[in-house]
Formats: C-alpha cells, structure tokens, sequence
C-alpha cells in the first residue's frame, strides 16, 4: 500500500532545493510553510487514497478501442473528475489564465505523488499541462479565450502530436501536411503515432496539438508549424459543434502503463481536419519546445515516482518475509530478509536512487522557477542556463534510477516478484518506457553535451562545479565522523566531473565532434551521480538534531551512495575519454553476417 513520503517530499523542497528563495524573493511571499505542508498533505492523500488503489485495476482492464472510441478503465473518470474538482489541474498555471500560479517546484512535487499512485493516470494531465503552457505562450488572443479556462480546469484534455512511422526523434522526415484556407483556418492532414491519451472518455473535447508542413515550407525543421486542431469544433457561445476530421485509429499493446491510451491518429480522412495555427508559420518547433521541456522534467519525475513506489513495497515485503538465519543473530528460528547483509545493500541503494532522482528533479524545477521569476537579467540568463543543464539531467538519470530501483524491487521480491499478483512487476513494466519516451536518454545526452556544456563559453557548468565543490568543502569540515569518506569521495567524483567537461568541451572545440558523442550517454551519467551524491551530502548537512534518527539515516544514505555509487566516476571518465576510437571504429555492418 503506497504513503505519500510527504515529509521526506517537504524536507527536500524547504532545506535541499531552494523553496524558501521562492518564498522569500518576493514573487512568492504568500507561500508560507503552513500552506506548502497543507497542498502536500492534500496531494499526498488523493494519490494515496484515490489514485493508488486503482493503479492495477488499471493495469490489468486496458484501454480498449471500439467504433473509434476509447473505454479507460474502470473508476478512472471518477478519479480524473475528483482531481479537477481539487483544482490540480491548474496548479502552476498562471493565475491570468484561471491557475493558481504556484511554483513549478509544488508541481513536481506533487506529481511524484500522482506518478507514485499511478503513472498510467498522471501522464494524462501531465500532457494537458503542457498544452496549456505552450497555448499561452504562443497562440492568439482569440485562441487563448476559446480554449485555454477549459484546459487549465481540466474540463478538456490536450496531447502532443510530434511522432510518425517514419519520423521519431528525427523531426526532419516529418510528414503531416497543412493547408490554408480562406478564411484564417487550415486543413491538416496524416497520421501520428504513440499519442498518449489522443483518445479516450474523460473529457468531452480533446485539444490536439499538432505538427505539420505548409506547401511551401522550408525544408528540414525549419518548416514545421504547430496546429491546435480540436477533436470537436468550438462554437462562438463556447459550446461543443461538429465533430472534426480526426480519429483514432488504434491504440497500442505496450508493456506498461495499461490504463494509458497510445494512440494512432489520423487526420484530414474526411476532407482535412479544421486547425488554428499556433504561433508563426514555419516555427513551429520553438513552440512546441515550450511544452517538450517541461514535459521532459516531468517524465524525469515519473521515473522517481515509480521508484518511490517500488521502494515501499520491497521494503515492506523484506520486513514481511522470513527466510533463513543472520550470522551472530541469536535465536534458531527464521529472520526477516531486511535484516540479511545483502537485502539491507539493495534497500539501501533503491532509497539512495530515490532520493537522488527527488533532489535533482526539484532543483530543476526549482531552477525554472527561478528564471520565471527573475527580473534581473544576468540572473534570468543564469537560472535560465541552470534549468537547461539540469534538464536532461532529471530526466534521465531519474528514469534510468526508476527501471534500476524498479528491478531491484522485483528481485527483493524474489519468484513472487515475477508474478504479477504482488503487482512489483508492474513497476518495472510501467517504469521501462520513462527512458525512452519525450527524448530517449540517450538523445538527452547528446543535448547536455553539444547544447548545454558550452553555455556562456562552459562558464556556467564550470560555475556549477564550483558550488558543488563547495558542498563536499562543507561536509569535510562539518566535523561528523558519521560521514566517514564522504567528503573525499565526493571530491574525487567532482574531479572525475570535471576533467571529464573539459575534456569534452575541447573535443567539440576541436571539432571532434563524433567523440564527444561517443561518449555522451557515460558524461551524463557521470554528471548526474556527481550531483546526486553532493545533494544527499546537502541534506545530511541540513538535518536538524532535533530528529536524530532521520538525520543519521540520511548521513548514512550520503555515505553509502558515496562508496557504492560514486565509485562509478572515475571509471565513467575513462570510458568517456578513451573508449572513442573502438565505437568510431565499430562497423555494425560487418557483424550482420
């Protein structure tokens, strides 16, 4: 049964990740720690309570497709219908818009909670979150009043409609075309794959948002543009009029998130499908970016929530199970396997995982925030900079945590964990596709590597790297004995960081390009365990003697990560600087043979 870690959520937001400069910067004042612990406790008990006992009935009923409609499992429109009336749709949407403009910070925090509960449910309004950025930012005056109040209550849904057969990651073989008419509108026309949610009953209109080619469009991504092309057309007093030329054509057999509908989409069969432009023709892309960003910390936040989830029932099993004796534990009868030496190493490193994937996902929110709200410019392009770094960070370090923490739990678990009564083998079902879906990992990567290192010339991450080394400064002298090596082996890991940066940012000033590639997916990790490892070290600092348990288990999850997973630094660095030559050098024709 899943408990929402609602003050664990709450120490991490208020003394590792910064809320308290929202609160105290002037844009957030209102915030105080009463109504932060109250929106918490709120979200905590809907995810626990209403979402959580659904996640596998969900599972196990699917999202079946008949005459073009999508049946979503049982109780789940009741479940969406109480999340709206919570007003959790609208949380850090823009007070203007009918939010209630809360941080993003709240948000992310929240939605672990929810992706705890179930990420099959909370990818839904994820996606409708993100229409309502990208509408507000980009669309017209006369859009924003048609269909934005209804998106940001969650009376409608939106999707994001980038995928085709031929064209995934690579926006450039993008097919979908749009044609003008007279009267300001325009036809659209293709078919969209892995559209999550593009079809389904919780909602009367569905908002899609859509990508496509004008006849005379440049080529490549220059010539894309964005569509909102509505399932049923809006007439002028706000009610619902025809139904559009859009449909669903399918909807997939995934390995998890069951009560998700991924949905083939087809437009323009009847004629063309009636669509709006969003922002200018021919820049699309940018527009759709407004919501893909958020939309990648987000997805980072599904891999915590799952973990999270998986970590409470391995946990809750071992103290459950009994099998076998502990050397020097006195009594002949059988123990609890959380006591065995190996048992209390994999609960140990599925808490330490969490917990990093946590930290770095609300210091990434928090950074967003900050440049929301900045109005001095060098601090803007500063927090504007650090949310790009941290991004690609969040989002893949935390999935790939999600699958390793969801496959320990699995293995804790044992044979009954690979049944699908015990439901642990959803977590991993559910959590596998985090790392592939809004920008593989890998292509997360190559974004930290060729985009985000060389801001400001590579002065922001070398500044980075300063704060951190800052942190293992602190813990070396905070004069705990607790902390064991802590502090030196966080030193060696920021030095690993940083010999590997420079290494890659002379490759590319170089123009070695295709090696700092090849070595993209290890520096990204590298990255993200080296920030991990100095945000458990920050909140093992911050701990307070007033709760010495909690203080001495988090010191002792900073210092296991230290000698267990910052271990792998130095041997991702030299994978990143030296094994180049070998993958260039690979043929994978030559091995089809």
């Amino acid at each position: 049964m899943y408990r929402a870690p609602v003050d664990e959520i709450a120490f991490t937001l208020k003394h590792v990740c910064g809320l308290s400069d929202l609160q105290e910067g002037g844009q957030h004042t209102e915030l105080g720690d009463d109504l932060v612990d109250a929106i918490l406790n709120e979200a905590g008990r809907f995810a626990a309570e209403e979402i959580a006992p659904l996640n596998s009935v969900a599972d196990k009923h699917g999202t079946p497709l008949e005459n073009r409609e999508v049946t979503t499992p049982p109780g789940w429109r009741e479940l969406y219908h109480g999340w709206i009336e919570g007003g959790w749709n609208g949380l850090s949407a823009s007070e203007e818009a009918g939010g209630q403009g809360l941080p993003q910070m709240l948000s992310a925090a929240a939605l672990e909670m929810w992706n705890s509960g179930s990420m099959a449910f909370a990818i839904g309004p994820t996606l409708t979150m993100g229409a309502v950025e990208a509408i507000e930012k980009h669309a017209t005056e006369e859009l924003r009043a048609t269909y934005l109040e209804k998106l940001v209550t969650g009376q409608w849904m939106g999707t994001m409609n980038l995928t085709e057969p031929q064209a995934g990651s690579d926006l450039n073989a993008l097919k979908a075309r749009a044609e003008r008419n007279d009267d300001g509108t325009y036809r659209v026309y293709g078919q969209k794959i892995f559209i999550t949610y593009g079809e389904h009953d919780l909602t009367d209109n569905i908002i899609h948002l859509v990508l496509a080619r004008l006849p005379d469009a440049p080529a490549g991504t220059r010539g894309i543009s964005l569509f909102l092309v509505p399932k049923f057309l809006v007439n002028e007093d706000g009610s619902l009029g025809a139904r559009n030329d859009v449909h669903c054509a399918g909807v997939e057999h995934k390995l998890g998130i069951h009560g998700s509908p991924t949905c083939t989409m087809v437009y323009g069969d009847e004629g063309g499908a009636t669509g709006w432009l969003i922002g200018e023709e021919n820049k699309g892309l940018a527009c759709m970016f407004t919501m893909m960003n958020n939309a990648r910390l987000a997805v980072g936040i599904q891999g915590l929530g799952v973990a999270e989830r998986a970590c409470q029932d391995a946990h809750a099993y071992a103290l459950e199970r009994k099998q076998g004796n502990v050397p020097g534990k006195k009594g002949d009868g059988m123990v609890a396997i959380a006591h065995h030496p190996d048992i209390k190493r994999s609960l140990l490193g599925m808490r330490t995982r969490t917990q990093v994937a946590r930290a770095i996902c609300y210091s990434c929110a928090h950074a967003i925030d900050m440049a929301d709200t900045a109005t001095d410019p060098d601090q803007k392009k500063h927090w504007s900079e650090r949310a790009g770094l941290l991004t690609p960070i969040a989002k893949a370090l935390s999935t790939d945590f999600g699958v390793e923490v969801a496959t320990i739990g699995v293995q804790i678990h044992g044979g009954m964990g690979y049944v699908e009564e015990t439901g642990v083998a959803q977590h991993l079902r559910d959590a596998r596709i985090a790392p592939i879906y809004e920008g593989t990992n890998g292509i997360q990567s190559i974004d930290l590597v060729l985009r985000k290192l060389p801001l400001s010339g590579g002065d922001h991450v070398r500044g980075f790297l300063t704060e951190l080394r800052e942190i293992a400064r602190e813990v070396s002298q905070s004069n705990r004995p607790e902390f064991g090596d802590t502090a030196e082996r966080l030193r060696r890991a920021l030095d690993d960081l940083e010999e590997a940066t420079d290494w890659m940012l002379a490759a590319q000033a170089d123009g070695r390009v295709e090696e700092a590639l090849s070595g993209a997916t290890p520096y990204l990790r590298l990255a993200g365990l080296a920030y991990g490892g100095a945000l458990l070290a920050k909140g093992a600092l911050k701990s307070g003697m007033e709760n010495r348990a909690l203080r001495t288990q988090r010191t002792i999850m900073a210092r296991s990560y230290a000698m267990t997973l910052l271990c792998d630094t130095t041997s991702l660095k030299e994978d990143i600087v030296g094994s180049a030559d070998s993958i260039l050098e690979f043929d994978p024709e030559a091995m089809t043979s």
